[in-house]
């Protein structure tokens, strides 16, 4: 079967998944043609007991229509998870979870499939059935990889707006989530080394 990159960016109200809480989640599927096949957004109520980190949140007192998008209409984690769930097992190919890095999406998405759906985002020892099959792509290595840059040059101030296909970095979850799959359809698209 052919891939379909989940390429997905998450908001959040702290930098500890658990501790604080996923705010709000973008996705775009993107073929191994580059092309984009769907998109999937949600605003998520707060995670139980957990709280708001005063540095974050000062953040966000500078990014007023991120902070409206991310806590606008939110609906509770266990409805939008099952969403999340129900939308990838009813993408086209097989799904590939990717993320720009991947140590930030991944471990927020992991924890609240697991909390929210029983499910684990890959698979692990023991996992039941886990989303995403395979192993995740980190585009933030990718990118480093493709392009022969160094690592921490691969910051979306770097990257020419034309890979991002003109779609300004908003800190509005879907929004990136459709600049780092356009940035994933353009590094799929350089010729391969050798």
């Amino acid at each position: 079967m052919t891939p379909v990159y989940v390429v997905t960016d998450t908001e959040f109200d702290g930098p500890t998944p658990g501790r604080n809480s996923l705010l709000s989640i973008g996705a775009v599927a993107v073929d191994a043609d580059g092309r984009e096949v769907a998109d999937f957004e949600a605003v998520l109520a707060p995670f139980p007991g957990a709280e708001p980190d005063p540095g974050t949140l000062a953040w966000f007192s500078g990014e007023p229509l991120a902070w409206e998008a991310a806590t606008r209409d939110p609906q509770p984690p266990e409805a939008v998870m099952a969403r999340f769930v129900a939308w990838v097992r009813g993408l086209p190919g097989d799904p590939v979870f990717a993320a720009h890095p991947l140590a930030v999406d991944g471990p927020w998405m992991d924890l609240y499939l697991q909390r929210f759906t029983g499910t684990r985002l890959v698979p692990v020892p023991r996992a039941v059935d886990p989303l995403f099959r395979g192993v995740p792509l980190c585009l933030h290595a990718f990118a480093a990889g493709r392009l022969h840059w160094p690592p921490e040059r691969c910051r979306v101030e770097h990257y020419p707006a034309e890979w991002l296909g003109e779609t300004a970095h908003t800190h509005c979850a879907l929004d990136d989530a459709r600049g780092y799959g356009r940035l994933l359809a353009h590094l799929l698209r350089l010729p391969s080394p050798g």
